[in-house]
């Protein structure tokens, strides 16, 4: 590769050596991703995943239909793009992964990166059960009739009803954490039956227990999770030198498929009632606190703040791509494609409220049974019903799916750049992501037993609380604006993107306005009755505290490591790490109003020889 030329404090010097990471002895070289459309499609496979495509259509739905998307817009200019904005330029300025990314910009706070992985390993554990749902609904799609639109199979009830009414499914009150509410209310139902596909959803796919115990393995879901974990093996091993490849095909081929199926659906007959029903603004909701509330919920939510994912793929981004642009541009997609999907939802919805004669309040409901009860419904009942199941389960497989790719290469990247001399060789690699893969297909076994359902909320209760979520990115950014010094940060992202504009709205909204939502987020949540429902089962006190423990174990890093950094090194616990590239070394950190908050460093202690960030970094693996 030819020498780039860099400049530092107005000097130029010949940018021959390999990017840090690849500077240490025995570590290999670190890659970078071939081109930046590899990069966009990783990003894009992270913020449009499976959950996306229940929770927004169904909180527009509650929260004032099309009126939602005004806080929810806002929200996301304030708080979301800043978020995923400091993420994505923090890992393109370090060039590590999610822990040694806060290693070097705050040794202090290091602990940040590791309540990430922590959580993400939570998520990425139980998450997955979502693809071998999915896989059995997409091996069933190829039967006709499709099995879950008839009655006459051995697991239905002889309660097993194909009528119109759907009005069971809104005999419960939703609860503020909706992700939480049972589906349906047994009792209250225990006469009058459920419809085919929700008996195909509890009785064939689930097999719950009637305790609610875990029971017995389901060994075709099982199957279908080995399966998945073998292909997200298959597709991470290499890391991004294959992965970037892979998402072309699995992302390009969802959006696809979404595209196709949007227009599939929106011209059946009676989804102008659902689009009508979802995209009728009810201006009123606009003044209640709580459409605020969720809407700032999903915003975080949907960015993936705090799970270290933008870090990692950053990290191979090359020093001066524009990360800015790419950010925008991100979350443009993610918003259209949010739109796409509650087009298709409500559009669904309409649907069978006309095909029913119902109100479309009896047909909507929320969470997985939207997709494994709701969507299967609209697809028994229209032309060549078999294809489109075919063609939605099959979108919905990869999309699920690509999250657990992106999720695997983010922890093998921050578990790599922790051990880089024993880790960055090529064998090295495959061992780490077969033992994250076997781990996690072991630690997913029990979600696909009779019990699995209830597993699958439980992980979500304690384990996806949006309490660490937002402790998390509290702390980020904090740090950034506080600590390390929001004019550095910015003369450091300038320095990459090669200008300033708009730089100085996202030093604001990362000194106040971030912050200051999270607060009422985190405010809001603590005020909240957390305990867990589901119909009527009853947490004893070791499941609460072993909650608890799973809850607190990722937060509590980040004060041992406050602890320990200063037991260590009380001298250098807020001195970011000398080969970070800092092109005006001698401007104040932080600054407002041109007042000095956060002068520069008095001395600075560097190794000339490794200041310099490289533009490039010759191939390897």
């Amino acid at each position: 590769m030819a020498d780039e030329t860099v400049t530092i404090n107005g000097a130029s010097s010949p940018g021959s050596q390999p990017e840090k990471g690849g500077s240490e002895a025995g570590a290999g070289p670190r890659r970078k991703w071939d081109n930046i459309w590899e990069y966009i499609f990783s990003m894009s496979a992270c913020l449009l995943s499976a959950p996306h495509f229940w929770s927004f259509p169904y909180l527009m739905y509650k929260n004032g239909a099309v009126a939602f998307l005004l806080p929810y817009v806002l929200i996301y200019l304030v708080c979301g793009i800043p978020l995923l904005f400091l993420e994505m330029a923090l890992g393109q300025f370090t060039s590590e992964g999610a822990i040694t990314a806060w290693r070097k910009i705050c040794p202090m706070f290091q602990g940040i990166g590791f309540a990430s992985q922590i959580t993400l390993f939570y998520a990425m554990t139980y998450y997955i059960v979502i693809s071998a749902w999915t896989g059995l609904y997409l091996f069933y799609s190829f039967k006709s009739p499709l099995v879950w639109s008839v009655c006459d199979n051995i697991w239905n009830s002889i309660q097993c009803r194909t009528d119109p009414d759907w009005s069971y499914l809104n005999n419960v009150t939703i609860q503020d954490n909706f992700e939480d509410y049972p589906y349906g209310n047994t009792s209250s139902t225990a006469n009058q039956g459920y419809t085919a596909e929700l008996e195909f959803w509890r009785y064939r796919v689930i097999r719950e227990s009637e305790d609610l115990s875990l029971g017995v393995v389901n060994w075709d879901l099982a199957l279908i999770l080995f399966g998945s974990w073998t292909l997200c093996f298959l597709c991470t091993w290499k890391g991004i030198r294959l992965l970037g490849k892979v998402v072309y095909l699995t992302v390009g081929f969802s959006c696809l498929l979404l595209v196709i199926f949007f227009f599939r659906v929106v011209s059946l007959p009676g989804a102008s009632l659902g689009l009508k029903y979802f995209f009728y603004p009810s201006i009123d909701h606009i003044a209640q606190a709580s459409t605020w509330i969720e809407a700032a919920s999903h915003v975080l939510y949907s960015c993936s703040a705090s799970l270290g994912i933008a870090i990692a793929l950053g990290s191979y981004n090359r020093y001066n791509n524009n990360c800015l642009r790419d950010c925008l541009a991100l979350c443009g997609v993610n918003f259209c494609l949010n739109i796409i999907c509650t087009i298709v939802v409500a559009s669904a919805t309409g649907f069978l409220a006309f095909f029913y004669g119902v109100e479309l309040s009896d047909v909507a409901t929320s969470d997985t049974e939207l997709i494994f009860a709701l969507i299967p419904a609209a697809l028994s009942r229209i032309p060549a019903s078999g294809f489109w199941s075919v063609l939605f389960f099959l979108m919905f497989f990869c999309l699920s799916i690509d999250l657990q790719f992106i999720t695997v290469e983010t922890l093998a990247t921050a578990i790599t750049d922790l051990f880089p001399q024993q880790l960055r060789g090529p064998r090295d690699r495959v061992k780490l992501t077969l033992l994250i893969t076997v781990v996690c297909f072991l630690l997913g076994l029990p979600f696909v037993t009779e019990g699995g359902l209830l597993m699958f909320h439980l992980a979500g209760h304690f384990c996806g609380q949006e309490c660490i979520f937002l402790v998390i990115a509290g702390c980020e950014v904090i740090v950034i604006a506080w600590v390390y010094g929001a004019d550095r940060f910015c003369n450091n992202i300038a320095d990459m993107i090669g200008f300033r504009f708009p730089l100085v709205v996202l030093k604001y909204c990362w000194l106040f306005i971030t912050p200051f939502i999270i607060l009422l987020l985190l405010t809001y949540y603590m005020n909240l009755h957390h305990g867990f429902w589901y119909h009527d089962y009853e947490l004893g006190v070791m499941g609460k505290l072993f909650g608890i423990l799973l809850t607190a174990t990722p937060l509590m890093c980040i004060p041992i490591f406050i602890l320990y950094t200063l037991w260590k090194d009380s001298k250098n616990m807020l001195t970011p790490s000398s080969d970070l590239r800092q092109a005006l070394p001698h401007k104040p950190r932080l600054t407002l109003c041109k007042c000095v908050v956060i002068k520069a460093p008095a001395t600075r202690n560097v190794d000339e020889r490794n200041e310099k960030i490289m533009m490039g970094e010759p191939s390897g693996v």
